[in-house]
């Protein structure tokens, strides 16, 4: 290393700096090599810039000056520039530390959010070096190595192949010293400040073996300052002293290297690589040397179309061959010489003598590679189609049949296997397994919003869209580029550049220029003055607003634009008026232009009573033919109005009944229909039940509701008895029908039959003593029957003992008459036989009951050999369903194993 590169690395910016602590042992995995890494762009980016190049996404047709625009990108190049001097090539890796500087990173490719400076962040470090968020690279790795059928992933932008092993475990600085780098607002985000250290793989092919001087950055390293003193140009003859980058050079003389003909030499200036096959034109005869042809001395050796002819060693055969050199060689049919079928041997048999056969079965292989044939030795091929009938397993194995070998046999059966996208069956028949990809395209929208996956259908997520959405100022000469999906919430570029929409008014020349900006331009505040038809004064027309940006602009019909001069007239007059709407309804006035003005209808309805006075119009908002609301003095112009307009209309005639409530009150409706009299008095018949409820009274609504309380009372009573019983006793009341509580409730005179337990003793006492009597002994009148009142309250006497005796003496007599009949009937009944005494009991049966018997006993037979068979037959068909059932549940279970991991 030269003490210069030495020197700046040991001499850098960070060395003043405070230490920076560093983990002691990192989990970045090492950078991939540069054969894994090839410098040449991807298929997908031919011009050679990287899609993740973060000049789209700044201010196009400027360029910052890193020394200048941040202390924290000046500090990661000044070591740098102290080795390389005026002539630093910063142009790749500027762009990204402008970005950095700026604090303003492009949003996740994956999840479309802003990187923060304190997010962690995955970089890709082998081609895009496009920044991720960490969550979503180890979600897209996981996914993407789980669906593929080898264990990688690639980077979402660039598509590198990652293997599994690298997939990132943790949060790590862009040289991948330091794990979580601490946020500090005087390094760049995610950068440990220490000096980057990582090996320049751009120029390790030509012996470069140095490290990268600037502090921790993100995006590629810049080419290698060091000095090489003897760097040799590409032909070896002349020897520089230039930097370590460009040590491979061309000293644009003559390469004079030996071509691959061993005659010439290379005229071509000094270049890289191998050297062009020789182009010197001369003449060079063919292998056989028969042909001279004009050629390259590149391609001098070559074979004319003639065919040999010559004889072989043998003298009887010629050669077959074409164009060579050197001798024609042995004859082919010299040596071993068999039969055909190669059993019996020839030692002694001529080149040009045909070989006999040997009699024996051929047993050659056929081309079914299973069988052999079965013919005698025989000259020529043998049968192509095998036609030996054997049995064959179908390609899935569920169909077994006996078919000729050469025929292949396939069943009916579609594969119900999922194919390797998760989503659609494979339907394949006679599929053996090895379903092929789907064909499907995958068509789910992507996260931009704007496209869909044009991939074949597959597992998990779909890929980022890799197009980009420029965002322009209005006039579009400043502008930058964001990725699809995050251009809604980009703000515009701010222009410094001038207007420059014209003017539409006729005061152009005398307006102040403006800025670049969005939306219609300032309206001009010039008063034009002339007075119009309507009363009121010209303002100028109004300049129509520019459209708002937008990626996708509505197709709008094209403006018709008025450019006033001086003499010409006056544009429409845009004053600003109220316009009523057609029923004069109030607050639905609108502010409309003043030569656009015109009634309209409002969302209220009508809402003008109509001629029966009790309602109103359920109508739309219309003009009114006659109107009903307004004063005299205005009510013959709105007449005239009303009655010249074409959208007059009438209001809508009144059909509903008659909704008034009667006075004095009634719950009965008018039968009249809607109108503006009094309603009529009220005839129906209301029915009202008496006092005492024995009949009931029907009145006319209008004479009952006309009466007051007490008449309406005395009219209800039917004067006869209440007949109301009475709440102590079983006794009714003896009143006249009257309204409210019986008066008579203690006071019943009626006499009532007073007994003793017994019912021997016998009186009659009146009602309301015999109340006392209950109340006295503690007992409730209301709780005793009505066929049990008055009974208990006489003491018994000596009849009622005498009585009670008679009676026990009479029923003792009939208890012993009875025991007395019933021994005498047992003793009458014969005795039954025993059953050992008893002889078989014959009983004979007819000719017909036999024959019944048999026949029954036969069909009983049948059904129960018919269950027998029915039961069979079922468990049968119940262990089939069973099986059916048992592969479809493991179907499920593979299914949703294959499930899973797209989930994820």
């Amino acid at each position: 290393m030269p003490s210069s590169y030495a020197a700046a690395a040991s001499g850098s910016p960070s060395s003043s700096r405070k230490p920076i602590p560093v983990a002691a042992a990192s989990t970045r995995q090492p950078a991939p090599s540069p054969a894994a890494a090839p410098a040449a762009p991807s298929p997908s980016n031919p011009s050679g810039i990287s899609d993740s190049d973060p000049s789209s996404y700044s201010s196009s047709g400027e360029e910052t000056d890193l020394t200048s625009s941040d202390p924290a990108a000046a500090s990661v190049v000044s070591s740098y520039l102290s080795v390389a001097g005026d002539g630093a090539d910063l142009s790749k890796v500027g762009i990204f530390l402008s970005s950095a500087a700026r604090r303003r990173s492009p949003p996740c490719l994956i999840c479309f959010d802003p990187i923060r400076p304190s997010d962690p962040v995955w970089s890709c470090s082998a081609s895009c070096f496009a920044a991720l968020h960490l969550h979503c690279i180890q979600s897209w790795a996981h996914q993407s190595a789980s669906a593929a059928p080898s264990p990688t992933w690639g980077c979402p932008k660039c598509r590198f192949p990652y293997p599994k092993s690298e997939t990132p475990t943790s949060y790590l600085c862009f040289c991948s010293k330091t794990v979580d780098p601490a946020p500090d607002p005087w390094i760049l985000p995610h950068s440990c400040g220490d000096i980057c250290g990582r090996h320049l793989n751009a120029n390790r092919d030509s012996g470069c073996e140095h490290t990268c001087l600037l502090l921790c950055h993100p995006g590629p390293c810049p080419p290698c300052p060091a000095i090489v003193p003897n760097a040799r140009c590409f032909c070896g003859s002349r020897r520089e002293t230039r930097r370590c980058s460009h040590q491979r050079y061309s000293c644009l003389g003559k390469c004079n290297k030996r071509l691959g003909c061993g005659i010439h030499r290379c005229p071509v200036d000094c270049h890289d690589g191998p050297c062009p096959p020789c182009a010197v034109l001369g003449n060079h005869k063919c292998e056989c040397g028969e042909t001279m042809e004009e050629r390259l001395c590149s391609e001098r050796v070559f074979q004319c179309k003639r065919e040999c002819g010559g004889m072989l060693e043998c003298g009887k055969h010629s050669c077959e061959r074409g164009c060579h050199a050197g001798k024609c060689g042995e004859c082919p049919l010299q040596g071993r010489r068999t039969c055909p079928c190669g059993k019996k041997d020839y030692p002694s048999l001529d080149c040009d003598a045909e070989a006999s056969t040997c009699g024996s079965t051929c047993e050659k292989v056929l081309g079914c590679g299973r069988h052999k044939c079965h013919e005698r030795c025989h000259r020529g091929l043998c049968v192509e189609t095998c036609r030996l009938v054997i049995t064959k397993s179908c390609r899935c194995g569920c169909l077994k049949k006996e078919v000729p070998c050469y025929q292949e046999l396939t069943c009916e059966r579609k594969c119900p296997r999922m194919r390797n996208c998760g989503r659609h069956a494979c339907r394949r028949r006679c599929c053996p397994g090895d379903c092929a990809p789907c064909p499907e395209v995958c068509d789910k929208r992507l996260r931009c919003g704007n496209h869909k996956c044009a991939s074949p259908c597959h597992r998990g997520a779909c890929a980022p869209c890799p197009l980009m959405k420029t965002i322009s100022c209005n006039c579009g000469q400043t502008f930058f580029e964001v990725p699809c999906g995050t251009e809604k919430n980009q703000k515009p570029p701010k222009c410094s550049k001038k207007c420059n929409t014209a003017r539409l008014c006729r005061h152009k020349l005398e307006c102040r220029p403006h800025k670049c900006h969005y939306g219609a331009c300032p309206p001009c505040k010039l008063i034009c003055g002339e007075e119009l038809s309507c009363g009121h004064r010209c303002h100028g027309p109004i300049a129509p607003p520019n459209p708002e940006f937008t990626l996708k602009p509505i197709k709008r019909k094209k403006e018709k634009h008025i450019d006033c001069t001086p003499g010409t007239p006056c544009p429409p007059c845009q004053e600003v008026v109220l316009v009523p709407c057609f029923g004069q309804h109030l607050g639905q006035e609108r502010a409309i232009l003043c030569s656009k003005k015109r009634q309209f209808p409002c969302q209220n309805l009508c809402g003008n009573p109509l001629d029966c006075g009790n309602h109103y119009c359920t109508k739309a908002c219309h003009v009114l033919q006659i109107p009903l609301s307004q004063p005299e003095g205005d009510q013959s112009a709105i007449q005239s109005l009303a009655s010249a307009s074409a959208f007059a209309e009438p209001c809508e005639e009144c059909d509903l009944p008659c909704q008034r409530v009667r006075e004095p009150s009634c719950s009965h409706p008018c039968p009249l229909p809607c109108h503006l009299d009094d309603c009529p008095p009220c005839k129906v018949l209301v029915k009202r039940p008496c006092h005492c409820g024995a009949m009931v009274h029907a009145f006319e609504c209008m004479y009952y509701n006309n009466l007051n309380a007490k008449e309406q009372q005395k009219v209800r009573s039917c004067g006869g008895p209440c007949h109301r019983k009475l709440p102590n006793c079983p006794h009714l009341c003896s009143e006249i029908c009257h309204p409210g509580q019986c008066p008579s409730v203690d006071q019943c005179m009626k006499k009532v039959n007073v007994r003793c337990a017994c019912n021997t003793l016998k009186k009659e006492w009146i009602c309301q003593d015999v109340l006392k009597e209950y109340r006295r002994s503690g007992c409730d009148p209301k709780q005793i029957p009505k066929n049990q009142y008055g009974i208990g309250l006489l003491a018994c006497g000596e009849d009622c003992m005498k009585k009670v005796r008679a009676a026990e003496s009479e029923l003792h007599l009939r208890k012993t008459q009875e025991i007395k009949s019933s021994v005498v009937e047992v003793e009458n009944v014969p005795k039954r036989k025993k059953r050992r005494n008893r002889g078989p009991e014959r009983v004979e049966s007819s000719k017909f009951q036999e024959i019944k018997a048999f026949a029954l006993k036969c069909l009983l037979v049948i059904f129960l050999f018919i269950v027998v068979v029915a039961g069979l037959y079922l468990l049968w068909k119940g262990v089939y369903w069973l099986s059916d059932w048992m592969n479809e549940m493991e179907e499920q279970r593979v299914r949703q194993r294959h499930l899973k991991p797209g989930r994820m």
